[in-house]
């Protein structure tokens, strides 16, 4: 199976940081944001990757091309762990490139994938979305979908308050943790939300979302919605929703950046005493 990571969003949400920088690549303790999507693909056994960019995101392709200059100054310091380090990342897939020539949304991004992916189901992970747990959410979907044979999708439960933000799905449960879907709706108001189960940002489709997206109209701030074209699908292919086990983190929102950042250094040796002893200092100072 190919992989497809949609990376062409202006990142708005994290300027100005990302006014000169791919939101892609705000970096995670020491990675950038891609580099853990891009690793959540290969850990499933998938070394053949399309990643959609935009103006602005030759950093992405940069950061995982090898640099010769660099690697020669560590040699020359004997640095051999840091050369490892960036050879791997050169070296972890086969990656492709194409460009979204204009911010038409995440289903118009999946349309740049066509030609990439052929006749054959893939998996999508949105390029500013990571996650982690004991089994990650790409390796569940590729399960479900080995056992439903259709388009899966990875969902979550979100407090009401918060389902504007997300695509949200009706559903019927059909086993623990997976829903077979009735409908989708793309960011409702908390009144007219079907459930409080949001769709994650990992998916599986079929090729025939490629004719559902050729019929789909402009939906959600006039961009080509994926949540719509998965809706206009269900009429004739069956869509499972699986719940994901992973924590997950919106690196396009800055508070889960900052959070994504304490939390996973938090579980690295290297950093986990000095970063909770600062904690615990930073909590003493906060006024009462």
């Amino acid at each position: 199976m190919k992989a497809v990571i949609p990376a062409a969003g202006l990142g708005s949400r994290l300027l100005p940081a990302t006014k000169a920088q791919p939101k892609e690549m705000m970096p995670v303790v020491d990675k950038p944001v891609i580099q853990y999507v891009v690793e959540e693909a290969v850990d499933c056994g998938i070394e053949d990757i399309l990643i959609i960019t935009g103006r602005g995101k030759r950093a992405i392709e940069d950061h995982f091309d090898r640099h010769l200059e660099l690697e020669a100054s560590l040699l020359q310091s004997k640095k051999h762990e840091h050369i490892e380090q960036i050879k791997t990342v050169a070296d972890m897939a086969q990656i492709h490139y194409t460009r979204q020539k204009e911010a038409k949304g995440l289903g118009h991004a999946i349309q740049c994938a066509r030609s990439y992916v052929a006749d054959e189901p893939f998996l999508v992970l949105l390029g500013d979305t990571i996650s982690f747990g004991r089994k990650s959410c790409s390796r569940q979907l590729i399960e479900a979908y080995k056992k439903y044979g259709t388009t899966v999708i990875a969902v979550e439960k979100v407090p009401l308050t918060k389902v504007e933000r997300y695509g949200i799905i009706e559903a019927k449960q059909v086993s623990r943790g997976v829903y077979k879907i009735g409908s989708l709706v793309e960011k409702p108001n908390a009144q007219n939300a079907p459930s409080n189960l949001a769709i994650f940002g990992r998916y599986i489709l079929t090729p025939s979302i490629f004719q559902a997206l050729e019929k789909v109209k402009p939906g959600f701030g006039q961009e080509i919605q994926l949540t719509d074209a998965l809706a206009l699908l269900l009429k004739t292919e069956e869509i499972y929703a699986i719940e994901v086990e992973s924590r997950r983190y919106d690196i396009g929102s800055k508070i889960d950046w900052l959070i994504a950042n304490i939390e996973i250094a938090s579980q690295r040796p290297d950093l986990q005493k000095e970063l909770l002893e600062y904690l615990k200092i930073l909590v003493k100072r906060r006024p009462a």
